[in-house]
């Protein structure tokens, strides 16, 4: 009995290696950003005194809350935007019986195959003649063609919805609409939150279609906004690191106030 503290901590010992592999960049970084830039390539964390020179640097030459806001905006209306279209297809992929239903579900998840990449061209020719490059709309429609994972998780979870419910709903005169947004959506709400979260940190780090719909800082995210530290002359390895602390730091403070609910939304989900 006495042995199980021990192996109970020991079988822990895994878990905190994998756990500081994943924090060991980030903390790295951190320390990157406030080394004097004399000692900036030293292995020794503690080879000089900290300073916020790099991030006075990095604050100067970036917008740092316009860039913060443009990427919280796109991520937001995206996750949004997914959430509305995965859940109207789920319902209608799951709710209605019509030829072919397997085959148009097969198609849509087969769309998830297809690399972004390959759909950058017409995705920029479709924004560009609509006139909405340098635009949230431009940074946000093509994205919502992305919505296939979402279509799969949100209908694996309404294949399993209690027909019951529906069932009642009907006999008492509901319409589809109604049903769909009143009885539905709110018993689907920690699957709902889980894939938002996921969706919200993909297009928080999209790269490549920001940089092509955008030009300038006014509508570009951080992803693009950092590269400005990349020169010819070499990478400014200081700002850029402070930068990029300053970027993360707001999803890492609200993720430290709502990481129970979180949390419960993945395991309520059985996502997580």
């Amino acid at each position: 009995m006495s042995r199980r503290p021990g192996l109970r901590a020991l079988a822990h010992v895994p878990l905190l290696l994998i756990a500081l592999a994943i924090a060991f960049p980030v903390l790295w970084a951190v320390v990157t950003s406030v080394k004097p830039t004399a000692v900036l390539y030293d292995l020794n964390p503690l080879a000089a005194a900290p300073t916020l020179d790099h991030y006075r640097g990095a604050l100067d030459a970036l917008p740092v809350v316009r860039l913060v806001l443009n990427t919280a905006v796109m991520s937001l209306a995206v996750a949004l935007g997914q959430l509305t279209v995965a859940t109207l297809a789920a319902y209608g992929l799951t709710r209605y019986r019509f030829r072919s239903k397997g085959l148009a579900f097969g198609l849509l998840i087969g769309t998830a195959l297809v690399p972004q990449q390959a759909l950058v061209v017409p995705h920029y020719l479709m924004v560009s003649r609509l006139g909405l490059l340098d635009s949230y709309a431009g940074l946000v429609l093509p994205q919502l063609a992305s919505s296939a994972l979402a279509v799969f998780l949100l209908r694996q979870q309404l294949a399993a919805f209690p027909a019951e419910l529906i069932e009642s709903a009907q006999l008492a005169g509901a319409t589809d609409r109604l049903i769909l947004w009143r009885i539905v959506v709110p018993n689907l709400r920690p699957v709902l939150v889980a894939v938002g979260i996921v969706v919200f940190i993909q297009t928080w780090n999209e790269y490549l279609w920001p940089l092509l719909a955008t030009s300038g800082t006014e509508r570009a995210t951080v992803q693009v906004g950092l590269r400005i530290f990349e020169t010819e002359q070499g990478t400014a390895w200081g700002p850029l690191m402070a930068a990029a602390t300053l970027v993360a730091a707001p999803l890492v403070v609200a993720y430290a106030f709502a990481q129970r609910r979180v949390t419960d939304a993945f395991l309520r989900s059985g996502l997580g």
